[in-house]
């Protein structure tokens, strides 16, 4: 029984031996700038810390309308945006207090009605999830060809 305590304790002080010039070798590395991934690529540290990744992100002139009462497409990336129901990042921009200094568009009116027509002091719990209307623009060639066409009020 003692040698068996005995293996595990020099077990046990191995592993934390190894693990701690692991992280010793690697915090070595990122003082150093010379910051890797996994698979031992090297990392640019300027373009993968940023600020704020949101400020300025837009990719593309607003692409035009084509239809009446179509949602306005976002401009930028929204891949990493967190909306949940505590939580929009689009709101960071986007909110009425906000728009100028960030020089975004602001929050429609119609998004602070509820259904009945009632004048809300926020933004409607069915308007809240921007991009269940809202989606980033892509200057993409259609998959499938067709004949659409803008509809005539907007051309």
């Amino acid at each position: 029984m003692k040698k068996i305590t005995s293996r595990l304790f020099s077990t046990a002080l191995m592993v934390l031996f190894m693990a701690s010039s692991l992280s010793v070798s690697s915090m070595a590395t990122a003082a150093d700038g010379g910051l890797k991934s996994l698979r031992g690529a090297e990392i640019q540290a300027q373009e993968t810390e940023t600020t704020d990744p949101f400020k300025g992100t837009r990719d593309t002139a607003p692409i035009e309308r084509n239809y009446v009462q179509q949602p306005p497409l976002i401009p930028h990336k929204v891949d990493t945006y967190n909306i949940t129901k505590n939580f929009n990042k689009c709101m960071d921009c986007h909110a009425w207090n906000r728009y100028k200094e960030t020089g975004a568009t602001k929050v429609s009116l119609t998004h602070f009605k509820t259904r009945e027509g009632q004048e809300l002091s926020n933004i409607s719990p069915r308007r809240y999830f921007c991009l269940q209307c809202h989606v980033p623009q892509a200057d993409a060639k259609p998959l499938v060809g067709n004949k659409f066409k803008a509809a005539e009020g907007i051309r």
